[in-house]
């Protein structure tokens, strides 16, 4: 059977594959909307719309789907093939406008502060099981006759869960949408609680913590995405606030919660039953009330919907044209983080400065037992309490950056919405000064019990702001460095990150024993201080660095007054 000529003719006319490897642009045959709908658009809007198709590509690696070149699959019952549709763009299905109240931004607010609440929740359980387990840590080594440090593991094995998860979540997610990948993550990770909770030997358990760790990483990868998906550059910030005090009060919430009923008739058990609980009913309110929120998915369901009511099989949606390329995806998932990690430095020593603050949290989960417990011979329930002052830290911390928005959106505004990075860092720079004294403060009042326990309790809330603003703000800067390669910036963070801090755990209370716990206390203090040059040096030398970068935006002032970024 003979070749239509306008199929090969459509073959030669077909638009370049995009470059993944330092795309900073989008092509044409991308965007959600046609040349003559972008007319009656706003840049702004239309370029949120764009991103969509660019993000995707950037994160799962999807081309066009390969067509043969020996060897034609025949139409069958002898049918010839059909010439091609007319014009192919008419055909593809688009949003109606930027007020087209299909699409997420459009969402009624009360909606999307629901769908905030019940994500933040799930983002919050998954962190929160994660440092349960520290409070089983004791009964658990000596129901199977383990070491502290064997049994520390469920710790460290659920954190490397985390860094392996968000390889499978977010791509998936960008592929058949956010509502999918989030719902079967908190479901597998409830199951792995109750499978761990219900373990025999210390093996099982292990092997189940940390394909707990796996599937809850869903929402920790996930749920921005869906903040992307739901609210505008000015509005994501307040809500990305809300998500980080989610991730960090999990595991400073869980010490005291495990450790209450570990001393209960429960039993330590009861910590993974009742995790299982509390990602259950995240899942069931997520599967239940979460529509879908990603873009271009929601124009495959919208194509889907007008087929069937018109009869017409040739419409589509772009997301219809795209199959997954799995060495794009292995490449941009894996190869590429590694390959920015070693050749940006911006992206090396900020991840190297988050990946240090986020084993520290861990860290503190083996630090604070020695100290309370040890010192002040509080029993493990009682002494989890002391993580509240943490907590108090991390909502101080949330505070001043949903203060500091106004001024953000101001200088946003006066730019052309155009974001510069080194805007999020002055916070950073604050958070590390408070972080390396609270250090200091910890250290050397929590080694003899003739200091009251409310001096090294109180050093939390220094750490604990210091933790929240380090990590929030530099991320932010992050993704504003690499606006269009964020899926591999945020992966390349999230294997380091990840690698780092899971090593914490197992070292950090026989550090505290070793040294002491003001010694220990001033090596900590002295790391954190030698860092805070990092976001002070990209403050004064951030854009002479992304002006060298191959991939870094440069951003430019539009003003000269704007320059002066130490303005907060």
């Amino acid at each position: 059977m003979d070749r239509p000529v306008d199929v090969e003719k459509a073959r030669e006319t077909e638009h370049p594959e995009y470059d993944r490897e330092y795309a900073s642009d989008i092509d044409d045959s991308d965007c959600a909307y046609s040349s003559d709908t972008a007319d009656h658009l706003e840049p702004l809007e239309l370029s949120r719309i764009n991103t969509y198709r660019l993000q995707q590509k950037t994160t799962v690696g999807s081309t066009k789907g390969p067509v043969p070149q020996q060897q034609w699959l025949p139409m069958g019952a002898g049918k010839h093939y059909p010439p091609l549709l007319p014009d192919p763009e008419t055909y593809v299905v688009e949003f109606d406008g930027p007020d087209d109240p299909l699409h997420p931004y459009n969402w009624s607010l009360c909606t999307r502060i629901f769908l905030v609440c019940i994500l933040c929740y799930g983002t919050f359980v998954g962190s929160f099981a994660s440092a349960v387990f520290s409070a089983a840590i004791s009964p658990v080594s000596a129901e199977f006759n383990v070491s502290s440090e064997v049994a520390s593991l469920g710790v460290t094995l659920y954190v490397l869960g985390f860094a392996a998860g968000p390889t499978v979540w977010a791509p998936g997610s960008e592929l058949i949408g956010r509502r999918w990948p989030l719902s079967i993550g908190l479901l597998g990770c409830g199951i792995f609680n109750i499978a761990c909770a219900a373990g025999k030997d210390i093996q099982t358990i292990m092997i189940c913590r940390f394909f707990a760790g796996f599937f809850s990483a869903s929402p920790v990868s996930v749920v921005p995405a869906v903040f992307a998906d739901l609210f505008n550059n000015a509005q994501r910030g307040v809500v990305m606030s809300v998500f980080c005090m989610a991730v960090f009060i999990g595991p400073f919430a869980a010490p005291f919660v495990g450790g209450f009923i570990v001393m209960s008739d429960l039993g330590w058990r009861w910590t993974m039953y009742i995790s299982a609980i509390m990602v259950f009913l995240a899942f069931i309110l997520i599967f239940a009330f979460l529509k879908e929120s990603y873009a271009p998915v929601i124009l495959v369901e919208k194509a889907a919907v007008l087929r069937r009511q018109t009869r017409n099989w040739g419409i589509h949606a772009k997301q219809d044209e795209v199959e997954v390329d799995i060495i794009e995806l292995v490449r941009n998932n894996f190869t590429r983080p590694i390959k920015m990690l070693i050749s940006e430095p911006i992206l090396l020593l900020v991840s190297l400065y988050i990946s240090f603050i986020y084993g520290l949290m861990y860290a503190l989960l083996g630090a604070y037992p020695v100290v309370f417990q040890g010192v002040y011979g509080m029993n493990i329930g009682v002494g989890g309490l002391t993580f509240i002052g943490l907590i108090i830290g991390e909502l101080v911390g949330g505070v001043l950056i949903l203060f500091l928005q106004d001024s953000y959106k101001r200088k946003l505004a006066a730019n052309n919405d155009t974001p510069i990075p080194e805007w999020r860092l002055p916070p950073a720079i604050l958070g590390g000064i408070a972080f390396t004294v609270g250090m200091f403060w910890f250290g050397w009042t929590g080694y003899k019990s003739s200091i009251h326990w409310m001096v090294p309790t109180s050093a939390g809330v220094l750490i604990g702001f210091g933790i929240f603003c380090i990590f929030l703000q530099c991320f932010n800067y992050l993704v504003d460095c690499y606006p269009t390669l964020a899926a591999s910036t945020i992966a390349a963070n999230t294997i380091l990150r990840s690698a780092i801090g899971c090593a914490f755990p197992l070292f950090s209370k026989q550090m505290m024993q070793n040294l002491g716990v003001q010694w220990a206390g001033t090596m900590l203090g002295c790391i954190a201080a030698v860092m805070i040059p990092i976001p002070v040096g990209f403050m004064l030398c951030g854009p002479w660095l992304r002006r060298r970068s191959k991939l870094a935006c440069s951003p430019i002032y539009q003003d000269a007054q704007d320059e002066k970024i130490f303005d907060v």
